[in-house]
């Protein structure tokens, strides 16, 4: 006996769905704005009316940018956000991959995982402002970012294994280190969202505000790093990242290597002296 679809109120805590088909697309899905004279970089994903769900193409779009930004030497700080009210990004978009191949599967995830690699490996600060929900990929992309802030009606969930899949975009690696494993795992597990305050409590989220605020604040955060020394703030970026998981000695050398080096660059010279002249310091750009 043949049965038909039922309806089903499973989808609904997720509050997005597949994007109309009709819609007409940007002529960029990825956009990049330099400010404060190039030292502050905002990446804004850029399909709102698929609430920013990442296309093969919107991936490939990031990495470049990413790798343009990498290079650019003025850049000192990377702002990375989402085009409109309702999301930052709800991930990979499905209706692109309902009707691809295994090898057309395989090849576009080979693809995210280059773009999620460069944002991970970027020398400069990096930081996530969440306009909005972040699920699959799109929660997967701010915490490869160094931290994330929030707006309050922002929400960060994990749904691949409601669609049949186990998240690979970082998150079962990454979800244990920002929250209480077990939280994880029951968002890994179940696919329920959290909302920005859970997170922000849980320390997900360094901080949030309300969405009218957000990228002021996001600015204003930007502006106290990239008037720092940018060779300082890269060096501890590296020192974190690579003091991660290892034996304490060893973290402390990795860190002890960034310091000494530090110790010896004209930055050092130019912030000990404006500090002692109360003036702003002028740093250089990083010499790599």
């Amino acid at each position: 006996m043949t049965t038909g679809p039922t309806s089903t109120d499973r989808w609904t805590t997720l509050d997005f769905g597949p994007p109309q088909s009709d819609l007409t697309e940007p002529d960029s899905s990825v956009l990049v704005d330099y400010v404060s004279g190039d030292r502050v970089a905002v990446i804004t994903l850029n399909r709102p009316h698929a609430d920013n769900a990442i296309t093969t193409e919107m991936g490939a779009r990031l990495t470049d940018v990413v790798e343009t930004i990498a290079v650019h030497p003025a850049v000192r700080v990377v702002i990375l956000t989402g085009a409109g009210d309702k999301a930052f990004s709800v991930g990979s978009d499905l209706r692109q991959r309902k009707n691809m191949t295994k090898e057309d599967w395989l090849r576009q995830r080979q693809d995210f995982d280059r773009t999620l690699y460069t944002v991970r490996q970027l020398r400069k600060p990096i930081f996530a402002a969440v306009n909005g929900i972040a699920y699959g990929g799109g929660s997967e992309l701010a915490q490869s970012t160094d931290f994330i802030i929030a707006a309050d009606t922002a929400t960060f969930g994990q749904p691949e294994a409601m669609l049949g899949l186990a998240a690979g975009g970082g998150s079962p690696v990454f979800l244990p280190r920002l929250l209480p494993p077990g939280k994880a795992l029951q968002m890994l597990m179940t696919g329920d969202p959290v909302t920005a305050r859970e997170a922000h409590r849980l320390g997900m989220v360094n901080e949030i505000y309300a969405q009218a605020e957000l990228i002021d604040e996001a600015h204003r955060i930007a502006e106290k790093i990239a008037s720092n020394s940018p060779t300082a703030v890269q060096a501890v970026k590296r020192a974190v990242q690579l003091g991660q998981g290892q034996p304490t000695e060893q973290a402390i050398a990795i860190m002890m290597e960034a310091h000494w080096r530090s110790a010896v660059h004209p930055d050092r010279v130019e912030g000990i002296g404006a500090f002692n002249e109360r003036r702003e310091p002028t740093f250089q750009d990083p010499d790599y």
